[in-house]
């Protein structure tokens, strides 16, 4: 339907709509049963099915960017498997330190490791987009610390995806949408010449117009009863998202010049958009199903289950004809090597519920598993010549993670206004990461009969997993919670939950949260909440390693990411990981006033013992620390540590105004803005083992401090005004993103990139119960962030990609897409 009782973010949390359509919630933040949104302690953002259909956007991840301020959802492109999943950030902090559950119920993370220099360096995270849109009936966004309450990971908040439940009816649903673009700052190239000096040179037109990127999703939801005691929901969906390409041309020579010093004629012919800067092409399958069945004697049965795969394929730097990394008997004119993914996800939760005496119980178990294969494809192994594939098989990255889980909720009078809701529980995890090794060709360098590397080895542009990479490993952690939430007035509420966890490799953790509202009077409540928090390290952040074989004066030296335990990365200091440890503080207010109300909450975050990635160490200084400790042919290394500790503050406000038209329908108005600031407040002195090296060895330098504090918005606005009027409902929405920056080595590359706004439009037209019709614009101004060329000056990279990835929205300009449901 066009109409919902909830409008965009917050629209919820005017508590006599709420009440209006919702009788009783069940909301993420507390275990208590709730009237409304507004009677809730902490901040939670309701989107429902129909919120996320009008933003156009197929992704769960860009739904919720378009809806909630303090949510990103930042670019990607050339970043090796990150391309084809990318993390998002609540309140500008890591990827993982979000909490996401299924039905109340812990989802697993991803396995890859997000390697490359974007936003979300260092951290693995639950891959959202394997989610789709079609099964979800609505999301709950806790923006607040929940540890205490829900375990490791929820220090910016909580995302509970909720399936839909109906037993009857449904949908199928058919998008088809395109770029349609013209790219500011990027010039098209209309010919190449030789100069009066014998150099290159262009002829150049206006900004380069594309079309490209064509997207394809169908998805499909029904319910069916089970007899008269339940259901089974079941959603089905496929993605087909063609590559884009955003890349400027290539300006730098690609042969080798002639004997006699002109340039090759075969660099005037030569097509000089051979990068590919961009969205990964993707093409996502899902089938998601949710089952409830009362048993007899009270009982209720429930299960929901997963199963995702996704095929991506993205692009690297382009190796020129004449690069020392090609092969020119198998690639005359130079290549593109590209990475290929292919990723599944399955899951399966299954619990039952009862009650006994006064006691409301709930046991479950739920298993996850997120396999990520990375292959390369159109590349070379140069050390093996004319001899070597194309194609290679790099290996895989595994995750998985299984839990059971048991909790009991009762009601205790204690002579208060109401009874005292008293939940105890505990769970059990158990979690494993692997790293299967790739086939030979992709990790090998061959040798000449002297045991000197001929050339380059491993597949170009990601090498594979050798057998030194090879990791199995797990752990697990037992955890205890309980929660008191009481009523002390009519008007005054009381939440306290402390929970202590134990996991295997690292030790306790003890951490307690205090959340309370009062209501002056019926508009007006004050809340605010005091929480400790904590964070384990990911299995993937203590044990990946990938080690590559790059030449050096001949010699091969091995440069990778190590574990804390491996001998290189403990030769320049690497300590055994700990927990972060977080507290946070939240304090505002709820304002409502029959269709119109606002809500103001403030909130700080400290975070100790960060868990990031170091700089990657290297010199002849290192070189000499790393033989003396036994490990003559290791060049480089990085590793994880609990390097700094960080400061955020901000400020999420939202308002909300429904307005009756009389003949001419009514307007839902919201506004919504996120101010965030995040401070590296304290970065640990270097290990003893680099201090005498000098200034440039630092583990923790001002290029990762950067991507900290200035990676992601300073603030952020969502406006949007939904019409309906009869059979037509029109929704405009505009986004304001603030400044960001793409934070180099020196002060003299830092690219800085003003605010923009970003208008998304879509009309839809409902003909009858059960068809509509909708056509829609994304980023309708063509928008796109300042060319780097204009912002730091040119270079041949600032030429061949035109925009920072670090632009908090889509470098891919305006997006027409139609549909019909």
């Amino acid at each position: 339907a066009l109409s919902t009782p909830y409008s965009q973010a917050n629209v919820a949390e005017k508590g006599t709509q709420a009440e209006e359509n919702i009788e009783v919630i069940s909301v993420t933040g507390t275990r208590r049963n709730l009237r409304s949104i507004a009677e809730s302690t902490v901040p939670v953002d309701i989107i429902t099915s129909a919120d996320m259909a009008s933003t156009g956007q197929l992704e769960i991840s860009q739904v919720l960017a378009n809806q909630i301020p303090s949510f990103n959802y930042p670019s990607a492109t050339i970043a090796d498997g990150t391309d084809h999943a990318r993390p998002a950030v609540l309140r500008g902090l890591a990827p993982d330190h979000t909490l996401v559950l299924i039905n109340g119920k812990r989802r697993h993370s991803g396995a890859l490791l997000n390697l490359a220099g974007v936003v979300g360096r260092g951290s693995t995270s639950v891959d959202l987009n394997m989610i789709p849109t079609s099964a979800i009936k609505r999301v709950e966004v806790l923006r607040d610390g929940a540890a205490a309450q829900y375990g490791s990971d929820a220090i910016a908040g909580v995302i509970n995806i909720v399936l839909k439940d109906a037993a009857e009816g449904g949908s199928i649903s058919v998008t088809y949408g395109q770029y349609d673009s013209q790219m500011a700052g990027a010039p098209n190239l209309e010919g190449a010449y030789a100069d009066t000096n014998g150099d290159l040179a262009f002829d150049v037109g206006g900004d380069r117009e594309v079309n490209d990127g064509s997207t394809r999703t169908i998805s499909a939801n029904s319910g069916f009863s089970l007899s008269d005691k339940g259901f089974v929901n079941v959603s089905i969906e496929y993605r087909d998202n063609d590559a884009t390409q955003r890349s400027g041309f290539d300006p730098r020579e690609q042969y080798n010049r002639l004997d006699n010093g002109s340039l090759d004629p075969r660099e005037f012919t030569f097509n000089r958009y051979n990068h590919r800067f961009g969205k990964a092409g993707l093409e996502d399958y899902a089938l998601f199903y949710n089952l409830g069945y009362d048993l007899d004697d009270g009982l209720n049965l429930y299960s929901f289950a997963s199963y995702s795969k996704r095929e991506g394929n993205s692009a690297g730097f382009y190796r020129r004809a004449k690069d020392s990394r090609n092969v020119e008997s198998l690639y005359p004119n130079g290549f593109l090597p590209q990475i290929e993914t292919d990723v599944e996800d399955y899951s399966l939760a299954l619990g039952l519920e009862g009650e006994t005496s006064d006691w409301t119980w709930d046991v479950s178990t739920n298993y996850g598993q997120n396999d990520f294969a990375l292959g390369v494809v159109n590349s070379v192994n140069t050390s093996l010549g004319d001899s070597s594939q194309t194609e290679f098989d790099n290996g895989a990255l595994i995750y998985d993670q299984w839990i059971v889980n048991a909790d009991a909720n009762t009601g205790l009078d204690l002579g208060l206004p109401d009874d005292v809701f008293f939940t105890i529980g505990a769970e059990y995890r158990r979690e494993s990461y692997k790293i299967e090794q790739g086939e030979e060709a992709s990790y090998i360098t061959a040798v000449d009969t002297n045991g000197n590397p001929v050339s380059a080895g491993g597949a170009q542009v990601l090498s594979g997993f050798g057998p030194e990479s090879v990791t199995d490993k797990s752990r697990h952690n037992i955890s205890v919670f309980a929660e008191f939430d009481a009523y002390f007035t009519e008007n005054w509420n009381l939440v306290f939950a402390s929970r202590y966890e134990d996991y295997s490799d690292f030790g306790d953790t003890f951490n307690s949260k205090l959340a309370t509202r009062y209501s002056i009077t019926d508009n007006l409540s004050l809340r605010g909440a005091i929480s400790t928090g904590f964070r384990a390290p990911s299995l993937a952040q203590t044990s990946y390693r990938q080690i590559s074989t790059v030449l050096e004066n001949n010699q091969p030296f091995e440069v990778g990411l190590f574990p804390t335990d491996a001998p290189s990365a403990k030769a320049l200091g690497a300590k055994k990981l700990d927990a972060e440890d977080s507290v946070n503080i939240t304090a505002g207010f709820i304002y409502t006033q029959d269709s119109f109300s606002l809500t103001v909450d403030a909130y700080r975050i400290d975070i100790d013992d960060r868990v990031v990635l170091s700089e990657n160490l290297t010199g002849p200084a290192v070189q000499q620390i790393l033989a003396n400790a036994g490990e003559l042919n290791t060049e480089s290394v990085r590793y994880f540590t609990n390097a700094i500790d960080s400061r955020t503050q901000g400020v999420d406000i939202v308002a909300t105004y429904s307005l009756a038209l009389n003949n001419l329908g009514d307007v839902r108005l919201n506004a919504a803005a996120n101010f965030n600031d995040t401070e590296v407040t304290h970065i640990d002195d270097n290990p003893a083992q680099l201090n005498s090296l000098g200034d440039e060895y630092v583990v923790f330098a001002r290029r990762e401090v950067g991507r900290f504090e200035e990676g992601t918005p300073d603030s952020k606005w969502n406006l949007s005004a939904v019409w309906s009027v009869n059979q037509w409902q029109t929704t405009l929405r505009t986004t304001r993103y603030g400044e960001v920056a793409d934070i180099s080595t020196t002060a003299a590359r830092d690219e800085y990139l003003n605010a923009k706004w970003i208008t998304d439009l879509e009309i839809a037209y409902q003909a009858d119960k059960h068809w509509q019709f909708a056509v829609g614009a994304n980023n309708l101004f063509d928008q796109y962030p300042q060319a780097t060329v204009d912002n730091i000056g040119y270079s041949n990279f600032s030429q061949i990609f035109p925009y920072t990835a670090y632009s908090p929205y889509s470098l891919d300009g305006r997006f027409l897409y139609g549909n019909i449901t």
